[in-house]
């Protein structure tokens, strides 16, 4: 086993690449449908096996994903939905929920904040549509106009025709340990959230600490309130923004608590317009070098994943946040310029052997030449 691509353990994760979707849309300047389509693809060659694609999203909300029809008909992109939707299609048990899945298999979620957008999607032919609600009153008006109960309304009305197109439902519960307007958010509150996405049959709940402000300790005590209350582990997932510089460390917590599914995005992109402060997710690059020096499977290549982080950072001129992604390509780079050093030096003596060969050839053939006369 090796940091570059850990080989398959007792307990492996998945991890979900929201880049393109959750890491872009607070990109202030437009990225065109061909880098985005370019990105899928690079994480797709990485490895990762679940991808969030885009967000079908009013263009005056989210004006970065105003091109969501465009990369849903991508060729590339279209292929990757057909693969994603002969695995839907392969197996959801009574609750909704996918059948477990080789490690090959693809998930291409994509968000949809109503009826109109699942209907779009639906039309693009995405298998797995993802839903939100903030767990708090505050975040919840400022980021989809609506209360905390219509918003949960909404979702279910979602779920419910998603779920009669036989397409999976993934659920978002943002804000769960504290709103940028209302403060802390109770345990209770995600609760309430979290079974009412359970209950309308999303397969999958994602935990989002949309502020960054959580810490392990946080984490821990809000799994073991909602599994106390009858909350399945292995429906939850864990998406965390690092802007306390918590987020790999509450990703361990949880995964020592059984959540065995994270939201991550290459090169740390991502940020909140409705979160004012908050960071970008916690960077894919980071979180896949951890769970590998720790022999837990990803099946992401960390080499290719960081390359890619670093090509998106140069196409967005922006900083990259992975510090693994950063400190991995300088080693990376050292080892090649060390291979490369040393294949020079291994040519230079090559050369000066031949040289000192035909010289001393030339020296026994003067030599006899001498010698005859």
């Amino acid at each position: 086993m090796t940091v570059r691509t850990a080989s398959a353990s007792p307990s492996p994760v998945q991890i979900v690449e929201v880049g393109p979707r959750d890491g872009l849309q607070n990109v202030p300047d437009t990225v065109s449908t061909s880098t985005k389509c370019e990105l899928i693809q690079r994480l797709r060659r990485a490895g990762l096996t679940a991808i969030e694609l885009t967000s079908v999203v009013s263009p005056r909300a989210v004006p970065q994903l105003a091109d969501c029809r465009d990369l849903l008909g991508d060729s590339y992109v279209k292929e990757l939905l057909r693969q994603a939707q002969s695995r839907a299609q392969r197996g959801h048990t009574e609750d909704h929920r996918p059948a477990a899945a080789a490690a090959t298999s693809i998930r291409c979620p994509v968000l949809v904040p109503n009826v109109k957008g699942l209907e779009i999607a639906l039309d693009q032919g995405v298998k797995e549509v993802a839903v939100f609600i903030s767990a708090t009153e505050g975040f919840s008006r400022a980021n989809i106009n609506c209360s905390v109960d219509q918003g949960i309304a909404r979702a279910r009305e979602v779920t419910r025709l998603a779920i009669k197109a036989g397409v999976a439902v993934r659920g978002y519960v943002s804000c769960i340990f504290e709103d940028p307007y209302d403060g802390p958010t109770p345990h209770t509150a995600v609760l309430r959230c979290v079974q009412s996405l359970l209950d309308a049959g999303c397969h999958e709940i994602s935990l989002g600490d949309t502020l960054g402000v959580g810490s392990p300790a946080n984490v821990h005590s809000l799994l073991d309130y909602l599994t106390r209350h009858d909350i399945p582990i292995d429906r939850l997932a864990g998406h965390f923004h690092d802007t306390y510089g918590q987020a790999v460390a509450n990703v361990w917590e949880a995964y020592r608590h059984g959540v065995r599914v994270f939201d991550s995005s290459v090169a740390g992109l991502g940020g909140c317009p409705y979160a004012p402060g908050s960071k970008g997710n916690v960077a894919t690059e980071d979180v896949v070098y951890m769970f590998h020096n720790a022999g837990i499977g990803t099946g992401v290549d960390l080499v290719q994943l960081a390359e890619t982080g670093e090509w998106i950072s140069r196409e967005l001129d922006q900083m990259n946040a992975s510090r693994v992604g950063k400190a991995l390509l300088s080693r990376e780079r050292i080892r090649e310029r060390r291979q490369r050093q040393q294949q020079q030096e291994k040519e230079r003596k090559k050369e000066e052997g031949e040289k000192e060969g035909e010289k001393k050839k030339e020296e026994k053939e003067t030599h006899s030449s001498t010698g005859g006369h």
